[in-house]
């Protein structure tokens, strides 16, 4: 299974809308395979999302590696600038 990435299509936050961007800009061109879940559409998959970031109050986005939870937005962005994305994404 590829990466997971949680996301909301409906969100007034432009930081939320700017940081999901980022995520898939950066992931596509890496070539790193990927999918978006919206959570928006389906109250069962932002259950699933908190679940697996072991926060009840986590917003998107958030990344996980079929059951294994990578991290947030601000992982993300620490692991690119510090060039170790592969090991961040557990692949």
């Amino acid at each position: 299974m590829p990466l997971t990435v949680f996301y909301t299509s409906v969100s007034a936050s432009r930081e939320i809308k700017a940081n999901q961007e980022r995520i898939t800009n950066v992931l596509d061109s890496k070539n790193i395979p990927y999918t978006i879940v919206d959570i928006a559409q389906d109250a069962e998959k932002k259950d699933l999302m908190r679940k697996i970031s072991g926060n009840p109050t986590a917003l998107p986005p958030q990344i996980c590696n079929e059951d294994v939870y990578c991290g947030d937005y601000t992982a993300f962005d620490n692991a690119v600038e510090e060039e170790n994305l592969e090991e961040f994404l557990k692949i």
